[in-house]
């Protein structure tokens, strides 16, 4: 990477760009306000979409209450307005998101393939990703599963078994159907990368658990996700790692990810 020129890095960088999806609810507005205003300006596009209209905050208007078909209709009304973008992240409007770090996990990784990424739990047979840490699809796990929507055979929009999948299971099984499989995000050192718990809640439970070494044992540096956060939780953490500073350190990233043109992030 460093011996790349800056034209050539630029270059890697603009390759790297991500749509977000947003889901809400009008129930949900305080944390749709607060995602609004922090974390989802270093999209390259993200589109809030919603059960239904809310005039105080712009989104897709679905008009669909049941959370499996409108994260379908979500999905297909991404790819239908992508504009070149070939990565795609699903996320609540309670976790709070590092897009930098996601462009930085997908990098070397071809949006030509079929990626499923995210914090990857087990429900008998089947590996899904858990939503409440993202869910990150290519362009590729896109176009599959908008191929296997068709199939109802295999993937129904409304579910048949007795008891009823969550969204995120019912999404792991068209994706598995597709031959897409779940990929559980980690860094270097095995650490999570896609948190379903606050950073709160993580460090507590470290504290508990490991009370000499809080920091290290609780959560990689190189974080994506964090799950359950409330709305000045996320301003908070805006704060932490998008400003504060400790002047003279520099940590020499050799890519710099830009914001969107004329995007108003930090």
């Amino acid at each position: 990477m460093q011996r790349l020129s800056e034209t050539e890095k630029s270059d890697l960088t603009q390759l790297v760009r991500v749509y977000c999806l947003i889901m809400v609810t009008p129930k949900s507005l305080v944390y749709w306000a607060a995602v609004n205003e922090t974390w989802s300006k270093h999209c390259d596009k993200s589109v809030f979409y919603s059960s239904e209209s809310v005039k105080v905050m712009e989104a897709v208007d679905l008009q669909e209450q049941d959370e499996w078909k409108k994260l379908r209709k979500a999905i297909e009304h991404a790819y239908k307005h992508a504009d070149g973008l070939l990565w795609f992240y699903i996320a609540r409007p309670t976790t709070f998101s590092i897009i930098e770090n996601l462009k930085y996990l997908v990098l070397v990784k071809d949006p030509h393939q079929p990626f499923y990424i995210g914090h990857v739990e087990k429900s008998g047979e089947l590996e899904y990703v858990e939503y409440d840490g993202g869910i990150v699809l290519s362009l590729e796990a896109v176009k599959r599963l908008l191929d296997i929507f068709n199939k109802e055979d295999k993937c129904p929009e409304q579910g048949y078994s007795l008891w009823k999948l969550s969204e995120e299971k019912q999404l792991a099984t068209c994706l598995k159907f597709s031959g897409v499989f779940a990929e559980n995000g980690e860094d270097a050192r095995g650490k999570e990368l896609f948190n379903k718990k606050s950073v709160n809640t993580l460090l507590t439970d470290s504290m508990s658990k490991e009370p000499a070494d809080v920091v290290e044992s609780c959560c990689s540096d190189m974080a994506i996700t964090y799950g359950g956060m409330s709305p000045n939780q996320m301003k908070v953490m805006m704060y932490g790692v998008y400003r504060l500073r400790a002047f003279g350190h520099n940590f020499h990233d050799s890519l710099t990810f830009l914001p969107p043109k004329n995007s108003d992030n930090d």
